[in-house]
């Protein structure tokens, strides 16, 4: 599959842009231009930029209900997701109530092969073990409508805190708080679920402080930007876009990490991922302590993760970060076999044509794994550059789906046209633009496939099955230097909708060679001149069986650290020979 490179226009917004700020470079000016940046505050990273608490719509509700049962010394019950986000966010919110002077607080977290997402009537039950007065969701629970309603039943008041896309019904919650609520104004609707819990304990703290709380009580008041490594850690690894106000959250807690001031846990999952804290980017938290953290999940428990966030002993921290991390090397083989799988299906499918593959694929052994679908629905999206829908055996014949979309087609969205197209086909599904759950009976598996490629193909055109590389441009030679790589990676946080800047251009290859059998390790020279510079190609071998003269790539500009040196790396995202 060949794919074409496509530069950004910092001309393209209608908006008209302010002067370049003094202590911008130049070359990331035009970047923050081609990512919508009309004004210097828009670059503004400290926390008197984020938006106010004040206007999230349910903040005042859920207010009510947390001080009473402050003040009441009521049983609070935290039910969290089993992957990345939720874990922060549960662990956050333990952590603020117990800053808070609240002791009574617990968490759990819904196993995903027993109870599966959300809080169900099932978890409910479940809950009566700990007899709590107050339930509050951490990313889940607006579409809970009847596992709310159970909780209701059984005497317990109800705090959902989700970020995810509400259904036609709403629970009959006390309060509920999500940005992405129809006729909620909260002008941020990227926020992860983390996001919005950390709002909630902000909107709790300035309540608790008005009221005298902390004065009474003999409380320090807690500095809740101490959190905020929490909140880096769950924004990055759920892929929500890194709108303004996440961009500030994301910077912050990355500053906390660098300076040592953040979590046990997260410090002991960068130790066990090989990162240096000092260094932490935010690819780190989303490619190395994200995975471990989502490991626990995938495989096990996820309440393993939790224990690790908000455990104060690093030695402690340090024994689960490691169980963690044998856990993601599990997952990783788990992968490797899912996918060694999947590709020799797609094969035998489509022996001489990436057309001859439906658009929209849905994949499916019953030996899969179910913790692990959605990764390989992202491994084989990446390589055939088409929605994809991985499935796993659940219990009584269903079967459970993960789908991972590309851009132009907001998969949540499309698997609505086919609930409503072919009414029963889906027992139930959710999520966002890129990614998806679902679940349905096995039965069902031929005739859902077919619906959800008919609509995918009434939705994308086929030119949006090739995959498109978005390059700022070229740059001058004297640009391509260690300084320019430090601006820009001091000029983040990057990450989703907010993309590292990507550059192409012509090169001279003066050297090359295969490492790690899969990647090539290249020295390369500008044709206009100035020092070889090194480059890495991560998993490029199958695509270039001889390396040419000349190269045309897509890259971008980062740091490489060998033996107490750093030195300028170029990682290249994309190459092709120019036939010079």
């Amino acid at each position: 599959m060949q794919a074409s490179i496509v530069r950004n226009s910092p001309e393209a917004a209608d908006a008209p842009v302010g002067p370049r700020p003094e202590h911008v470079h130049p070359l990331l000016w035009r970047v923050y231009r081609a990512r919508g940046v009309r004004s210097a505050a828009e670059l503004e990273r400290d926390v008197g930029a984020l938006i106010a608490p004040q206007q999230m719509q349910g903040l005042d509700a859920a207010c009510d209900v947390l001080e009473s049962a402050l003040r009441d010394r009521k049983r609070i019950l935290i039910v969290g997701d089993f992957d990345a986000d939720g874990a922060t966010s549960c662990a956050l919110a333990v952590l603020c109530l117990r800053a808070f002077g609240h002791t009574a607080v617990d968490y759990l977290v819904p196993n995903r092969f027993t109870f599966g997402y959300g809080l169900t009537p099932e978890i409910v039950e479940h809950a009566r073990a700990y007899a709590p007065d107050v339930i509050v969701t951490v990313d889940n629970g607006v579409s809970s409508v009847d596992g709310v309603a159970a909780a209701r039943r059984l005497g317990c008041e109800v705090i959902v805190t989700d970020h995810h896309l509400a259904g036609p019904v709403l629970p009959d919650a006390d309060a509920i708080v999500n940005p992405n609520l129809p006729d909620n104004a909260f002008p941020s609707k990227a926020l992860a679920g983390v996001g919005v819990i950390f709002y909630v304990m902000l909107g709790l703290r300035s309540r608790l402080r008005a009221t005298g709380w902390f004065t009474a009580r003999r409380l320090t008041e807690p500095n809740l930007a101490a959190y905020l490594d929490l909140v880096a850690l769950g924004t990055v690894a759920d892929v929500v876009p890194l709108d303004h106000n996440n961009r500030i959250l994301v910077h912050q807690g990355l500053a906390r990490i660098r300076a040592g001031h953040c979590r046990p846990g997260i410090t002991a999952l960068l130790r066990v991922a090989g990162r240096q804290a000092h260094r932490v980017q935010a690819t780190d938290l989303g490619f190395a302590v994200g995975p471990r953290l989502n490991a626990a999940g995938r495989l096990d428990d996820m309440s393993l993760g939790i224990a690790c966030l908000i455990s104060d002993d690093a030695d402690e921290a340090l024994r689960l970060a490691s169980e963690l991390d044998r856990l993601n090397r599990e997952r990783r083989a788990i992968e490797e076999r899912m996918r060694t799988q999947a590709e020799g299906m797609l094969d035998d499918w489509q022996p001489s044509a990436d057309d001859e593959l439906p658009w929209g694929l849905c994949l499916y052994r019953s030996d899969w794994h179910q913790g692990v679908i959605g990764i390989l629905a992202s491994r084989i999206k990446e390589r055939y550059h088409r929605p994809v829908i991985a499935f796993a055996s659940a219990a009584d014949g269903m079967l459970k789906g993960s789908a991972r979309s590309i851009p132009g087609l907001h998969v949540r969205d499309a698997l609505d046209a086919v609930a409503a197209s072919r009414p029963g086909l889906l027992e139930k599904f959710g999520g966002h633009a890129m990614a998806a759950g679902m679940s349905l009976p096995e039965s069902s598996l031929q005739d859902f496939a077919a619906a959800f490629d008919a609509v995918v193909r009434e939705r994308l055109d086929a030119a949006d099955l090739d995959p498109v590389i978005r390059s700022d441009g070229c740059i001058d030679a004297a640009d391509i230097s260690l300084d320019t790589a430090r601006a820009i990676l001091d000029g983040g946080p990057w990450g989703q909708g907010f993309a590292e800047p990507t550059f192409d251009g012509e090169f001279d290859v003066v050297s090359s060679r295969v490492v790690g059998d899969r990647h090539w390790k290249l020295v390369l020279r500008h044709p206009d001149g100035g020092p070889a510079v090194d480059a890495i190609a991560f998993n490029a071998v199958e695509y270039q069986a001889q390396m040419p003269a000349r190269i045309r790539a897509a890259y971008k500009l980062d740091e490489n650290e060998w033996q107490g040196r750093v030195s300028l790396q170029l990682r290249v995202d994309f190459l092709t020979g120019t036939g010079a």
